[in-house]
């Protein structure tokens, strides 16, 4: 699929066709479930009200995550989170029930088209991976109560950036760097994050000067990752907060994203807490 050039999502990212392609298909899906009300999507500006009005969930979409990484065949994927509505079902969804906090989140989850294609999903009761076999066409139970690792021996940073990053994170990549920890950074936010679930790791996306509020975004990225990060016993913060605690204000807000094993979040806030 051809890029688009100079087509900006909604977010203010490039847009590739396929991005729009993936939207379409996931939007109309969705719509026919019959379950859902409303969608956000990092490729639309506002929310999208079903017709019907009698879906009970709101869902939360980044249809193609990393979708710079198609022209190279490298890992892409899809993000999703699911909140239950606030209105009573029958009645037109209010645009503030759309931006709830990570923690009223009821499920999330993500799909990674790579090697194999994995279906991760979280609820409050664990974390659960399959995997898709073409040849029966269907989704196997491959990673079942999934728990991210303690620690691990690697780390995912954009370190191009390195010079522009807080203090306490160019220290903490350091001590990584000094402990003889792999660097391992792909690009798109759900693989690398994938990784770091089965094998321990820390995903770092700090504030820079070019973007002060962080990059990625809160409701499409960082929150459905977050909440399955924590179900299997990792942490997430931006940095001050943990990640679901933030109050969002605006669909397409942008956070610092810091995730992975609960001994390395907790070593890097230790480290931003000095400063």
């Amino acid at each position: 699929m051809a890029d688009l050039p100079g087509t900006l999502n909604a977010s203010g990212d490039e847009q590739q066709g396929l991005d729009l392609i993936a939207h379409d298909h996931l939007m109309s899906n969705l719509a026919a479930t019959g379950e859902v009300c409303a969608i956000i999507s990092e490729e639309e500006k506002g929310m999208a009200t079903l017709a019907g009005r009698a879906g009970k969930y709101i869902i939360a979409l980044d249809p193609l995550d990393g979708s710079a990484n198609l022209q190279v065949n490298a890992p892409v994927g899809t993000i999703f989170s699911i909140y239950q509505r606030l209105s009573p079902p029958g009645r037109v969804v209010h645009p503030t029930e759309v931006l709830q906090s990570g923690s009223r989140q009821i499920a999330a989850g993500y799909i990674l088209y790579s090697t194999a294609t994995t279906f991760v999903y979280g609820t409050r009761h664990g974390v659960h991976g399959f995997t898709y076999d073409p040849t029966l066409n269907e989704f196997f139970l491959t990673h079942s109560c999934m728990h991210l690792p303690q620690v691990g021996k690697s780390y995912a940073i954009n370190d191009g950036y390195l010079n522009s990053f807080p203090n306490y994170v160019q220290h903490y990549i350091q001590l990584c760097r000094d402990q003889g920890l792999s660097a391992r950074y792909t690009g798109a936010l759900v693989a690398d994050f994938h990784r770091h679930l089965i094998e321990g790791g820390i995903y770092l996306y700090p504030a820079t000067q070019k973007a002060p509020a962080g990059k990625l975004r809160l409701m499409f990225e960082s929150n459905p990752l977050a909440f399955i990060a924590e179900q299997a016993g990792g942490l997430a913060s931006d940095g001050k907060q943990p990640i679901l605690q933030i109050e969002p204000s605006m669909i397409h807000q942008r956070t610092p994203l810091y995730i992975g094993s609960a001994s390395m979040i907790k070593k890097l806030l230790a480290f931003a807490h000095q400063n």
